[in-house]
């Protein structure tokens, strides 16, 4: 299994160049100034974690660098210097780090890491989470909420999008996965758009209710993108957790984080739409739902 994500190339590279990335490995770039990159060290090392179960501490030197991004395959995201990653599927994965600099210049390099065995005890209860083939697609049920099929998703390799025409037209996807009284489980998707939205929703709820076709989901929502709380109105790519801004119903806070009072089934239900939606859609990837 390869970490990179396979996802509409137009689409992640129109919104790389919207966020103004790099577009590859040791690159220097300027933003909005005359100063030079080349001095910019994006250096780091990958160090396992003793103790824990792949776990990696990702180490940037600190010379000339204000701040530091990271990709472990879903696109760029604010780090520390010192930045503690788990990466718990066996395979091969590319780590890049993207220093910054006064002035907003950039460097970037990547390193690559082989991960030997999976961790069974967070293995990925998502089924077809990585979109990888029609069998994959097959794992997802629509609820059908918009009558005329306004919205709808469609599934490309590595990826599901999202799309609606704006008036508050939504659809959602769904499946059943079994949890374990008291345990905490951790949910996360890739999520991206090239362009933002007004008046938009993108939500994942984690319930005990039954779907209904037809029937807007609202049990137990987890995480999501949501322009009345300030993220989606721009281009996006990342973690939903880290992309997101959607309180969490049992916690009243940002968090990914859940917890059952009983044993048994659940609904992982995936919502969206709005009344200006964005044009390039909301297109998703490695869905995962793990025990913490």
């Amino acid at each position: 299994m390869n970490l990179n994500i396979n996802f509409k190339k137009s689409i992640y590279l129109m919104l790389f160049l919207a966020l103004g990335s790099l577009n590859s490995c040791n690159e220097e770039s300027t933003t909005g100034n005359t100063l030079s990159g080349s001095n910019i060290d994006p250096s780091f090392t990958i160090t396992p974690v003793a103790g824990k179960v792949n776990t990696y501490l990702l180490t940037a030197q600190i010379s000339g660098v204000i701040s530091s991004q990271w990709d472990i395959g879903y696109g760029p995201y604010m780090g520390k210097m010192n930045e503690e990653i788990v990466l718990p599927d066996a395979g091969h994965y590319t780590i890049t780090h993207i220093a910054v600099a006064a002035g907003g210049v950039t460097s970037k390099v990547s390193h690559d890491i082989t991960v030997a065995a999976s961790d069974p005890a967070k293995l990925n209860l998502v089924k077809g989470g990585f979109f990888s083939n029609a069998e994959d697609a097959a794992q997802w049920t629509s609820l059908k909420l918009s009558p005329t099929g306004a919205a709808f998703w469609s599934f490309g390799e590595g990826s599901a999008t999202l799309h609606s025409p704006g008036g508050g037209a939504q659809e959602a996807i769904y499946q059943a996965i079994d949890v374990v009284k008291d345990k905490e489980y951790t949910i996360d998707m890739f999520a991206t758009s090239a362009s933002g939205s007004v008046d938009t929703w993108f939500e994942v709820y984690a319930g005990k209710t039954v779907p209904v076709e037809g029937v807007e989901y609202k049990d137990n929502k987890v995480m999501g993108i949501s322009t009345w709380d300030d993220c989606g109105k721009n281009p996006f790519l990342g973690r939903l957790s880290t992309v997101g801004c959607v309180k969490n119903d049992a916690t009243k806070s940002v968090s990914n984080v859940v917890k059952f009072d009983t044993t048994g089934k659940i609904y992982l239900v995936i919502r969206g739409g709005g009344s200006n939606f964005t044009k390039d859609g909301i297109t998703i990837g490695r869905v995962e739902f793990r025990a913490k």
